[in-house]
């Protein structure tokens, strides 16, 4: 498992993405990126917060900072969310959980007191040169996105 360490370089990733495109973090080079990483397509909270993310992507484009979610779910599931809820960005599938290991985002959850593995709700800000620079994890929905935002405009300062 690696470790994450804030000022070192991002693990690179590269991964399917909505658009029928593939992405990966070197072809990104000279962009800020703010990966997040949520639960599920179409719940609550991984709903407001892509929409938090939706709304301030004009301003994240003029910190030159571009916006990737990711989860588990398959392309044609992400495809729907993005359309649904208008998302300006893309959104990653990791089925095999290979990047989700690599940020060391799968923790083990609880709910209705059965226990499993799942995504914890992390969101990592990785400058132009391909430095981790910033790290969230167990994320809160609320104020969330406007946080990363505020993270990402200092890059360029």
């Amino acid at each position: 498992m690696p470790t994450l360490k804030l000022n070192n370089k991002a693990p690179i990733f590269k991964g399917e993405c909505t658009g029928n495109k593939t992405i990966s973090l070197s072809e990104l080079k000279g962009k800020n990126v703010v990966l997040y990483f949520y639960p599920k397509d179409s719940t609550p909270g991984c709903t407001t917060e892509g929409q938090d993310f939706r709304d301030l992507k004009g301003q994240f484009t003029r910190s030159n900072t571009i916006i990737l979610g990711l989860s588990r779910e398959s392309i044609k599931s992400h495809e729907k969310f993005k359309k649904n809820e208008n998302f300006n960005f893309d959104l990653i599938s990791d089925p095999d959980e290979k990047i989700c290991k690599q940020y060391d985002v799968i923790k083990e959850k609880s709910m209705y007191g059965k226990k499993y593995m799942g995504i914890e709700r992390s969101t990592f800000l990785i400058d132009s040169k391909g430095k981790l620079v910033g790290e969230w994890r167990k994320v809160k929905v609320t104020g969330h996105a406007s946080e990363v935002l505020e993270a990402a405009k200092e890059l360029n300062s």
